[in-house]
């Protein structure tokens, strides 16, 4: 059985799971899966066969008049070429998740239209069930909804991926894009085609092309494609630009798998992991899931394997002491590596890196660097006494800030 078959097989149980007994479902799902199926149960049933659709003319209306219009001209025949060479459906909504503009290729587009996936369709999971064009405009970030994670079953047999659209200039959210196709389709590149393609949207923007962009963006997009993970200090993790909002063990798991570019087999992640903790397989395995659904399926099994481009805070750190550069090494550590771990591989990782930059310091004690260092460990006396001792006799100016410091330490 493949990878993609058992995952909407495990989809499939876990939906039918929450229909016939509600919370026990909690521990197969991503959670805002789980909170859209509820907001979907209370206000949906399960035999909904469309969307509802709104009146003709308002949406017209309504697509006349919103800058997205203006935005979506400028940029269609690079939307439609999307479409047609992946099979997709595309649509952009308004920021109440009405759809206002549609495109798909010859087989999707058929089945968008039996299911109202068209313009004056609403598509809030309260209306249809849960789908990623909510989620991207609930969550303010970019979504994926993968076969049965979708409420209703007429949408069972799709994947969506969607992102939020946002005015450069203010902030203001202005809708989402959604790319949809058959769920045998999934590509692991699908979230991050959603936002290339939101972000090409909201270049478009009539106002956007000679203003500086400002404002509260949801998500600070850079033009830097992969992973970025930093773990010292405290931890976050941008993919494509866009930060992940993952819970601890995610973030622990995605860390150890960064760190391993080769991959690991599930014997050995569980290891690096759990260490001796009483925890099954079968957690292990739901954990990488919903980790895998994070990051747009861009997470391969046998082994388990990272499969775009990644850089690490940690990496970076100890590549810049091998190379000599103390002072950029220093900058870079943020403090613990994900302090609290429960990992016992992270946290011996951790302690390496730490002592690393420790012995760095005694050896080469720049001041400047040290008393970086000192932001982050401020009662490290040692590191404080060396740097003093190499400047005995100079009137170097960091010289009265090691001696606060040094007094703050021993107080």
């Amino acid at each position: 059985m493949s990878d993609l078959l058992q995952r909407r097989q495990d989809c499939l149980h876990a939906w039918t799971t929450f229909v016939e007994h509600g919370d026990l479902a909690a521990d197969r799902v991503r959670p805002e899966i789980l909170a859209s199926w509820s907001r979907s149960e209370q206000a949906v049933g399960t035999d909904v066969t469309e969307a509802p659709l709104a009146d003709e003319g308002e949406t017209t209306s309504m697509w006349r008049d919103s800058p997205l219009q203006v935005a979506v001209e400028r940029v269609e025949e690079e939307l439609r070429r999307t479409a047609e060479d992946g099979d997709l459906v595309l649509a952009v909504t308004d920021a109440e998740t009405r759809i206002l503009w549609t495109y798909g290729g010859r087989v999707m587009r058929r089945k968008a239209e039996t299911v109202n996936f068209v313009a004056g369709a609403r598509w809030d999971d309260t209306s249809v069930g849960t789908n990623a064009l909510d989620l991207a405009s609930r969550l303010g970030q970019p979504s994926m909804v993968f076969s049965a994670e979708h409420y209703a079953p007429i949408v069972h047999n799709w994947v969506c991926w969607a992102a939020p659209l946002h005015d450069p200039v203010t902030g203001r959210r202005l809708g989402v894009i959604d790319l949809s196709t058959t769920w045998d389709r999934t590509h692991p590149i699908g979230l991050a085609t959603a936002r290339v393609m939101a972000r090409l949207i909201e270049t478009a923007l009539p106002h956007s092309r000679h203003q500086p962009t400002a404002g509260p963006l949801v998500e600070d997009l850079t033009a830097d494609p992969g992973l970025v993970l930093s773990l010292l200090g405290t931890a976050e993790i941008r993919l494509d630009g866009a930060r992940l909002l993952l819970n601890r063990r995610q973030t622990e798991i995605l860390a150890l798998l960064a760190l391993h570019p080769g991959g690991l087999s599930l014997e050995q992640l569980h290891a690096l992991v759990y260490g001796d903790q009483a925890v099954t397989f079968s957690t292990l395995k739901a954990e990488v899931s919903h980790l895998r659904a994070a990051l747009g399926g861009q997470l391969a099994s046998r082994p388990y394997r990272l499969t775009m481009p990644v850089e690490t805070d940690v990496e970076h750190v100890l590549t810049l002491l091998r190379r000599g550069h103390v002072a950029a090494a220093v900058e870079a550590y943020g403090g613990d590596l994900l302090p609290g771990t429960n990992s016992p591989a992270l946290a011996e990782l951790g302690e390496v890196v730490a002592v690393a930059v420790r012995e760095a310091l005694l050896a080469d004690p720049d001041p400047d660097a040290v008393l970086a260092y000192a932001e982050r460990a401020p009662y490290d006396v040692e590191v404080l006494e060396r740097a003093l001792a190499a400047l005995e006799g100079s009137t170097h100016p960091a010289r009265p800030l090691l001696l606060g410091r040094l007094a703050a330490a021993t107080r």
